[in-house]
């Protein structure tokens, strides 16, 4: 699991590897732009069933932390979806890795 530390609240925010490399780069590509916007995610069952958000803006520092040493091979079809939802009015919503339609590997 790794983790998204936010700001100088000392939040820690646990998503696993594959999850938080397209998080990255998608927070990344919209704070180059000085976006502001919500990061929102359904909470693990072990600390309830509801939802959490963050606020994100280019002068709260993030930092990135994986458990695994290898970057993940990036799912393009997923980055999309997520930078889409990331330009909705709700904000970017962590969703599901929907399954390729390429053949695998």
């Amino acid at each position: 699991m790794g983790k998204l530390l936010y700001g100088d609240s000392q939040v820690e925010i646990q998503f696993d590897d594959r999850s938080l490399a397209h998080l990255q780069i998608v927070i990344g590509a919209k704070l180059r732009r000085h976006e502001s916007f919500f990061l929102s995610w359904k909470d693990d069952p072990s600390i309830g069933d509801g939802r959490s958000s963050i606020w994100l803006d280019a002068g709260i520092p993030l930092y990135f932390k994986y458990f695994g040493g290898k970057m993940p091979e990036i799912n393009r079809e997923w980055l999309e979806l997520l930078t889409q939802s990331s330009n909705s009015s709700l904000g970017l919503q962590l969703m599901e890795e929907p399954r390729s339609s390429a053949p695998a590997k």
